[in-house]
């Protein structure tokens, strides 16, 4: 089983792909995709289509894990930019007809470290840990979005069990 991690932005967007066997989680390729500032809005959510596009065609992942977005963001604005990136993610996947599981935040990281207000430093060391990298996942965008697919292959084991 294949499971594509993605931590949406509209700047900048992690991904991470991870190969599912049995017990063994398996880190196939991660990195970031981004777009310009100097871009429209609609360029920008373009070139963020065709980036997703390209991954799902590469993978051909059986899941998409995306993190949610917060509701409770200090500067509303960022938000709003931020679901317009991940409204593009979706709709790729829709499109691809690939399974999309949305998972908070707080829940990745309570599920990776134990700590759902773990940092971004944390979640990097532990994300290199579990898989046994031989690197710091970087940016920090990227170890999220492994955290991400981490964080599903757990679910999708579980409910495999029951």
């Amino acid at each position: 089983m294949r499971i594509l991690g993605i931590d949406p932005g509209l700047e900048r967007c992690g991904y991470g792909c991870l190969e599912i066997d049995g017990a063994e989680e398996k880190l196939v390729e991660a990195g970031v995709f981004q777009t310009k500032r100097s871009l429209t809005m609609e360029i920008r959510l373009n070139q963020i289509a065709e980036d997703m596009g390209s991954l799902l065609e590469k993978f051909a992942p059986d899941v998409v894990a995306v993190e949610e977005l917060y509701s409770h963001y200090a500067h509303p604005k960022t938000a709003i930019l931020m679901g317009h990136a991940r409204g593009v993610i979706l709709q790729k996947c829709a499109e691809a007809g690939i399974e999309v599981r949305g998972f908070s935040a707080t829940r990745i990281k309570k599920s990776i470290t134990g700590n759902g207000r773990a940092s971004k430093e944390q979640m990097q060391k532990t994300v290199q840990v579990i898989l046994s990298l031989p690197e710091l996942p970087e940016p920090h965008d990227v170890a999220d979005a492994i955290a991400a697919a981490v964080c599903c292959a757990g679910e999708v084991r579980s409910e495999a069990v029951v």
